[in-house]
């Protein structure tokens, strides 16, 4: 009971009512439950995108997801990268071999770089030189001598001059891929000296004067020139696994005085072969065939003259361009395409460098075989024995071949 002096209050009190925040925990999302039994029942076998898993599968993790989309990356990086250092070995290779090439040989070139877009002429030659190792009575071994005419140079220093051994032209570039072999024999007008076989300008005035003396002789402009370089030759097509030729008939020779003198000796039979680089450079240089032993008729019984070793050459020719295009031989290439990119321009010394070189390779890729031709071939031809055993060329023989040539 309320004291006489205490009051009851009439009202009830004034308050204000505060509605508290919820803590931290409480404003995180809450995990949802039923999204997440969806997801499951997606990933069991026969159900949505996981259909294909089978019982006890578990869905692959984000990070396996990514390695595996590593590995695809290194898959297609890794062939690119090997591919990009085989073309930067060739290049490399091409442009250290271009400082080789004598100034005065390359002074007579007109060509230009552009070997995709426009085709060239190319002049091919290569030297009577011998292996400075060589035991062949009288030949040429000392390495200055023998280095002077592998650069192309101009004889001097005592050097007695090798003579052109191989002459062929190559017209490559646009699409086009044609060779002409012309006999080393074949006489012509040699600038500044009498009239002689064609292969001796080589050695009175180097590639230089080689280059003057066709161009006269066939009436057309060179615009690059190869010198072939016998231990860069050899080396190329070991690199390459050899070169496979067909050999029209048995063929025994003996080449820079044969297998006794240091040098090699070849016995071929019919049919075809796969030459590594050292049989394949002597396969190019034969000249003078020996009989074969044991029964039946060989090279040495028809008569081995200049068409043929011209023809031998082109073979040999064909089977390089064969190796790097055949696709067959793409896996092998491949592995061994930085070796392969080091070792060709190596083969030769050459004006074209580092930007012509690799062009030449692809320009001849993406071409045919292309023609091959060979002066005074051809029954009709109306070539004959010219002053010295040389063999006389007709003009219409060569305005023939030039036109051919030239397409």
């Amino acid at each position: 009971m309320a004291s006489d002096d205490g009051q009851q209050p009439s009202e009830e009190p004034e308050y204000k009512v505060y509605r508290s925040r919820g803590g931290l925990r409480s404003r995180l999302p809450s995990a949802d439950l039923s999204s997440l039994r969806d997801k499951a029942r997606r990933s069991l076998p026969g159900r949505g995108p996981g259909k294909d898993r089978k019982p006890g599968d578990r869905p692959k993790l984000k990070s396996e997801r990514a390695g595996g989309r590593r590995w695809k990356r290194w898959l297609i990086i890794v062939p690119v990268a090997w591919i990009l250092i085989s073309f930067l070995a060739f290049a490399i290779s091409s442009q250290i071999q271009s400082t080789k090439l004598a100034d005065s040989a390359k002074a007579t070139l007109g060509g230009n770089p552009f070997l995709l877009v426009s085709p060239q002429t190319i002049l091919v030659i290569g030297t009577d030189a011998r292996d400075p190792k060589t035991l062949e009575p009288g030949a040429e071994t000392r390495q200055r001598c023998v280095d002077q005419g592998a650069h192309g140079d101009i004889p001097h220093a005592g050097c007695p001059g090798f003579r052109a051994d191989t002459l062929m032209l190559v017209r490559a570039g646009g699409g086009k891929f044609q060779k002409l072999s012309i006999p080393r024999d074949s006489f012509a007008e040699i600038p500044g000296n009498s009239p002689q076989k064609i292969n001796a300008g080589y050695a009175f005035g180097g590639a230089g004067l080689e280059v003057r003396t066709v161009e006269q002789f066939l009436g057309i402009s060179i615009d690059h020139v190869v010198i072939i370089d016998f231990t860069g030759f050899q080396d190329f097509i070991n690199a390459i696994g050899g070169v496979k030729i067909d050999v029209p008939r048995r063929l025994c020779a003996d080449i820079s005085g044969g297998k006794s003198n240091g040098g090699i000796t070849l016995d071929l039979s019919k049919g075809e072969h796969t030459l590594d680089g050292e049989e394949a450079l002597a396969y190019s240089r034969i000249r003078k065939p020996k009989d074969c032993p044991g029964k039946g008729k060989s090279e040495f019984s028809f008569g081995y003259d200049d068409l043929d070793r011209a023809a031998a050459q082109q073979r040999v020719l064909n089977g390089i361009k064969s190796r790097l295009t055949s696709p067959w031989r793409l896996p092998y290439n491949f592995i061994k395409g930085p070796f392969i990119g080091w070792s060709a321009p190596k083969a030769f010394v050459t004006d074209m460098g580092a930007l012509s070189m690799p062009q030449l390779i692809l320009s001849t890729a993406i071409a045919g075989s292309g023609g091959t031709d060979v002066l005074c071939a051809r029954p009709n031809s109306g070539c004959g024995v010219g002053p010295g055993d040389s063999i006389d060329v007709p003009d219409s023989e060569r305005r023939r071949a030039v036109k051919a040539f030239m397409g």
